[in-house]
């Protein structure tokens, strides 16, 4: 049975792609004054540079300001100006800066599930700005365990349940992502609680679920609906361990 509950941040506990979504619109604001973004195909090339760079500079706002200055420089042959490559590097700094800003009812929601289970945070990105976000969260007292992570695989959710004790079966996963947060851990043969946010990357919406793990996934559309959810996936874990599914 379900014995131990991971939550992701970013877009989970609070909002983070949104700014990520303005920083791009400025961006291509900034090399619309150098090139021709309709035969640029500029949207497509910065997630192009963004997906090879992860490997070189993980994820979060640091990377994606490498990636956009390469981009940059790319799609505009060196035309684009010294001046328009340092606001480029402004915009990076700006997402470092956002606000944090919790989603209407998560505190609620992850004191609820802490009444009955013990809480990790496993979230991933760049190690200093995750810290800048969960320490601002206000968050941090509900979790037995804060895990910042470069990338969200099967391995890496081994490890922590490893370190814990647990096997990934009696593992729950909150989060908004199917590829990071809900995929790896169910193929490992835990479960999933999906909450999709209004927007998400391009990179985070590919996935290899098929209906065979339906089972495993719960889908709620807001906070409030995560404790219900997770019981019910207790009770089909339940229902498994008894040889009653």
């Amino acid at each position: 049975m379900i014995q131990l509950i991971g939550f992701d941040g970013d877009d989970t506990l609070w909002h983070s792609e949104g700014y990520y979504q303005s920083a791009h619109a400025e961006f291509e604001r900034i090399v619309g004054r150098h090139a021709d973004l309709a035969d640029a195909r500029l949207h497509e090339r910065l997630l192009e540079t963004e997906r090879r760079n992860i490997k070189l500079f993980g994820y979060g706002a640091k990377g994606m300001t490498l990636s956009m200055l390469e981009a940059a420089f790319a799609v505009t042959e060196g035309r684009i100006t010294s001046t328009d490559m340092h606001r480029i590097v402004e915009l990076g700094k700006q997402v470092m800066a956002h606000p944090v800003e919790l989603l209407p009812g998560i505190r609620e929601a992850v004191t609820a599930v802490a009444h009955h289970y013990p809480v990790v945070l496993i979230t991933k990105g760049d190690l200093f700005h995750q810290e800048l976000k969960v320490a601002a969260s206000g968050l941090a007292d509900l979790f037995r365990r804060i895990e910042i992570v470069s990338e969200k695989d099967a391995h890496a959710y081994a490890r922590v349940l490893g370190e814990f004790g647990v096997e990934p079966s009696a593992f729950a996963m909150v989060g908004n992502s199917l590829r990071s947060d809900i995929e790896p851990v169910v193929r490992l043969g835990g479960w999933g609680v999906h909450m999709p946010y209004h927007v998400t990357w391009a990179h985070e919406a590919e996935n290899g679920l098929g209906p065979e793990h339906g089972a495993r996934v719960a889908t709620v559309d807001e906070p409030s609906g995560i404790p219900k959810a997770l019981a019910a996936l207790q009770a089909r874990a339940t229902a498994l361990v008894e040889g009653r599914a």
